[in-house]
């Protein structure tokens, strides 16, 4: 990832105004901030949030807490907790999706 006119800044999450998302099923809230060509977001997943589509676009995802499944299109399922991670590129002939039965929280890049 090459990260391109971002400057220094400081981000108190809690004053980011969270937009509600909804998913094939349940909600996800995002408080997101976006510079230059990098968006980041604190994530909350709603329990039994599952994604409404496959998405290719790459990611650097960490689970602050919860547990949620990230799903590969090819077939591979990884659960992940809370302190693990996950990080892909842009990826149209593999993309990605995610469930969670008890909600979770993460903070991701792309």
């Amino acid at each position: 990832m090459k990260i391109n006119d971002v400057p220094f800044t400081v981000t108190d999450w809690s004053r980011v105004a969270p937009v509600e998302h909804p998913g094939l099923t349940g909600t996800s809230t995002w408080r997101t901030v976006e510079a230059g060509n990098v968006r980041a977001r604190v994530v909350e997943y709603s329990p039994d949030f599952r994604l409404d589509h496959w998405c290719p676009r790459g990611h650097v995802m960490y689970v602050i807490d919860g547990e949620l499944t990230v799903e590969l299109k090819k077939g591979s399922r990884h659960r992940l907790t809370r302190g693990m991670s996950f990080q892909a590129g842009d990826d149209e002939t593999d993309p990605h999706l995610m469930w969670t039965k008890t909600g979770a929280r993460v903070f991701i890049v792309d």
